[in-house]
């Protein structure tokens, strides 16, 4: 019985020993008849060619769609607007807002705070300010002055930086990213320019004259506040000059000295607005040029743009430099833009009046009343229409075609549509 048992088992593991044999020589049959193997490795390998070009395909129509949609959804002009959230914000008596950094500043007589793009006070400063002007370095600073008066506020993201009393009325004022002031005092004479640093201490003062220096246009302080440019208007033999004039304040001189370093003159010419746009660039709009200066310690003219027609404003961002023009004869506007280099970007036509111009990102914004216009700096006229509300403030915010309008009635976000 033992011997039988050992006798099956036997068998059972030959007969799995032949058939494994002949799996083998029928596998090496095959790999040594006459092209098999490579007709097999061609057939993979085309396979897999035709699978990978069916993906390429796949994601280049995918490609194609999604850029059709974007086109279609950039190039387009809307013309109306649809409220998708409304946030109610607390806003009592004559009430202004600039856009600043994530979200917008409100201001009035009584106070100015900072409200995010929910609707909500991030802060609050409370003050008595019978006549309020605002301005910004960018998205860094603000400060808020009583023009005719004689409070000053320095502000940053986080509120209250710094507060000083002038001895003198206040004209006009600039800040730069660190809080740093300069104010145009008005004096019986001629206005004074006092430099004050956050926490009211006088840096510079620095006086003018009808008769020398001209009276100050305009002033704009540096990104870091160590250079004051100053466009100043005078007479000179029955004729009107402008004169551009750089001061220093990075501690290389005595207050005794001289704090010029630059100063130009252009005759016949009125210069209103001239400011900084970062540490090396800086520009000055006259009524027939656009002068751009470089230069960090001693600026010097980088370009001189003759503009041929009416300006009929000016405006700018950290970027570019926007001009709307008067046309002749046809009628209408021209909307120029410029970057910092000069070179012209865009140079569009349009009609209808604005009295608020701005540049938000890469966007021009213009707007009157419930009515406006938006330009992207590409030349694609994003919006021509109407909005629910009187127009205080506006600026693009996240999502397609989403924007933040601020009205009386507290902030809407509103979508354009077709």
């Amino acid at each position: 019985m033992r011997r039988k048992k050992k006798s099956d088992i036997h068998i059972v593991e030959n007969h799995e020993d032949e058939t494994d044999a002949l799996i083998d020589e029928v596998l090496k049959e095959l790999r040594e008849e006459d092209g098999v193997q490579e007709e097999i490795d061609e057939q993979v390998r085309k396979h897999r060619k035709s699978q990978k070009t069916k993906r390429i395909i796949a994601a280049v129509l995918i490609v194609v769609v999604v850029v059709a949609m974007v086109l279609v959804v950039n190039l387009r002009t809307y013309t109306t607007s649809r409220v998708s959230t409304t946030y109610e914000i607390n806003a009592e008596g004559n009430v202004s807002y600039l856009e600043f950094g994530n979200g917008v500043l409100k201001y009035s007589k009584d106070g100015i705070a900072l409200v995010n793009r929910k609707g909500d006070e991030e802060w609050n400063q409370p003050y008595q300010i019978k006549n309020p002007i605002v301005n910004m370095w960018q998205d860094e600073a603000a400060v808020v002055a009583d023009k005719g008066g004689n409070t000053i506020m320095v502000m940053d993201k986080k509120g209250l930086k710094g507060e000083m009393q002038t001895a003198l009325p206040v004209e006009r004022v600039s800040v730069s990213s660190q809080g740093i002031v300069c104010a145009v005092l008005t004096t019986n004479a001629s206005p004074k320019l006092v430099c004050y640093d956050a926490e009211g201490n006088v840096l510079v003062e620095l006086t003018t004259s009808l008769s020398g220096t001209g009276y100050p246009m305009d002033v704009s302080l540096s990104e870091d506040g160590k250079m004051l440019l100053v466009s100043y208007l005078s007479v000179q033999k029955g004729q009107i000059l402008t004169k551009v004039v750089y001061y220093s304040f990075d501690g290389t001189k005595e207050k005794s000295q001289d704090y010029e370093v630059t100063s130009d003159e252009y005759p016949g010419v009125v210069a209103a607005s001239a400011y900084y746009m970062d540490a090396d660039t800086s520009a000055v709009v006259t009524d027939n040029s656009l002068l751009i200066y470089k230069g960090a310690e001693k600026p010097k003219l980088s370009k001189n743009i003759t503009i041929n027609k009416k300006i009929k404003s000016a405006f700018h961002s950290d970027k570019y430099i926007g001009l709307v023009l008067k046309n002749e004869g046809k009628g209408g506007y021209e909307l120029c833009l410029y970057n910092k280099s000069g070179k012209k970007i865009l140079s569009e036509d349009f009609t209808g009046d604005y009295a608020n111009v701005k540049i938000s990102g890469s966007q021009v914004l213009m707007y009157d009343g419930k009515k406006c216009s938006v330009y992207t700096r590409n030349g694609i006229h994003k919006y021509q229409g109407e909005v629910d509300d009187v127009i205080l403030e506006i600026f693009p915010t996240f999502g397609v075609n989403k924007y933040i309008v601020m009205s009386a009635n507290g902030m809407e976000v509103v979508r354009f549509v077709k």
